[in-house]
C-alpha cells in the first residue's frame, strides 16, 4: 500500500510576495470594465500555472488547479446549469466564507461543460496527476433553493444526472481520478439513502477512472461504516472534526483507499511530525487499499497562502519519514 500526498481542491488566492495580488487586481478591472474577458482569462491561466507548480515543488504527488476560477463551490456550477439561476449571499457551514446560493426554477439540464476548459489547461500545465474536483449533487441541492421539484431527493438526482454527465466529459478528456466533495452530508444523516443513491449514479460515470469522496467540515465517525459501502475508490475524511476516527479506523479497517485530513486547512498552526505520523502509523495498517494519500483536511483557501505553502512541504516531509519507518 503506497503513502502520496495530494491536495485536496482549493489553493489561497492572493499572497504577500512579489505579483501574489495580481489576481485580485485584475479581478477587480474585470468588473470595472477596465480589461477584457480576453485579459481576465490570461491572467487566471498564468496564476493557475503558478498554484500548480507551487503544489508540485512543494512535493505533492497528486495535485489540483487550485480552483482560482471558482467564486464559491456552488455557483461555479450553478450558473452555468440550466434551470438554475444565482441568487444573494449565503454562509457556507461554520466557516467566514459566503457562497452566492442556487435558486432552482426548472428542470435540471446539462447544456455545456462546466469544468474541460479549465481542467483542459492545467492538465497540459502539471507535471504530476492532476486531479478536478467538483461539488457534489447532495450539497449543491442541500444549498439550493427549490423552487421548483416536489422533493429534495428528486432534486439531487437531477443534480447527480448533470454531475455524472461531466464526470464523463472528464474521463474522456483524459482524467484518471476525480474528486467529489460532498461535506453537506454529515450535517444530515436522514438523508443518507438519498446520497447514497446519487453517488450510485455518479459511479457510474467513472469508468476506468478512481472516484475520490472527500467530506468535511463536521465529525465523519458516525458516517464511516457507511461510507465504505459506497461505490467510490477512496474516502477523504477530516481529521480536525473527528479526534475518534483514528481508533475507529484502526477497529474497523477500510476496504478503499483513504484521503487523511490530518492537515488542518484552516489553522494556521504548523503540524507536530511527530504527531501526525503516529496516527498514520495507528492507520495504515488496517487500509486494504493501493494507497492512502496524506493531505490537507479541506481546501487551502482559508489560510495565507504562504502558510499554505509551508503547511504542504511539512505534509511532504510527514509522509516521507512515515514511509522511512515502515
Amino acid at each position: 500500500m503506497e503513502l502520496l500526498t495530494a491536495n485536496s481542491g482549493s489553493y489561497p488566492r492572493i499572497g504577500d510576495g512579489p505579483g501574489e495580488m495580481r489576481l485580485r487586481k485584475a479581478y477587480q478591472k474585470w468588473e470595472e470594465n477596465q480589461i477584457s474577458d480576453e485579459e481576465l482569462e490570461e491572467v487566471y491561466r498564468d496564476y493557475t500555472a503558478e498554484v500548480i507548480r507551487e503544489q508540485e515543488e512543494a512535493g505533492l504527488d497528486v495535485v489540483t488547479d487550485g480552483q482560482l476560477r471558482w467564486y464559491d463551490p456552488l455557483s461555479h456550477l450553478a450558473k452555468n446549469i440550466g434551470g438554475c439561476e444565482v441568487d444573494g449571499l449565503l454562509r457556507y457551514f461554520d466557516t467566514n466564507f459566503y457562497v452566492r446560493q442556487p435558486v432552482v426554477v426548472d428542470n435540471l439540464t446539462w447544456e455545456d461543460p462546466l469544468l474541460i476548459e479549465e481542467y483542459q489547461f492545467a492538465k497540459d500545465i502539471a507535471q504530476k496527476l492532476l486531479k478536478p474536483v467538483i461539488t457534489g449533487p447532495y450539497t449543491l441541492a442541500n444549498y439550493s433553493i427549490n423552487r421548483h421539484y416536489n422533493s429534495l431527493s428528486d432534486l439531487t438526482l437531477d443534480y447527480a444526472e448533470i454531475v455524472a454527465r461531466e464526470i464523463e466529459r472528464l474521463v474522456q478528456e483524459g482524467a484518471e481520478e476525480i474528486q467529489i466533495d460532498e461535506p453537506a452530508i454529515l450535517k444530515n444523516q436522514e438523508d443518507f439513502d438519498i446520497f447514497s443513491e446519487a453517488m450510485d449514479r455518479l459511479a457510474l460515470a467513472k469508468k476506468d477512472a478512481r472516484l475520490d469522496l472527500y467530506v468535511y467540515f463536521a465529525d465523519s465517525a458516525p458516517f464511516y461504516e457507511k461510507l465504505q459501502d459506497l461505490p467510490v475508490d477512496l474516502l477523504g475524511l477530516d481529521f480536525t472534526y473527528s479526534p475518534r476516527l483514528p481508533d475507529l479506523i484502526e477497529e474497523k479497517g477500510s476496504e478503499k483507499g483513504l484521503g487523511l485530513g490530518l492537515i488542518d486547512a484552516r489553522n494556521t498552526k504548523m503540524e507536530d511530525q511527530e504527531e501526525i505520523i503516529s496516527v498514520i502509523k495507528k492507520i495504515l495498517p488496517g487500509v486494504n487499499a493501493d494507497r492512502a494519500y496524506l493531505n490537507p483536511s479541506c481546501g487551502l483557501e482559508f489560510l495565507p497562502r504562504e502558510i499554505a505553502r509551508e503547511k504542504l512541504e511539512n505534509m511532504v516531509e510527514i509522509a516521507e519519514r512515515t514511509k522511512e519507518m515502515r
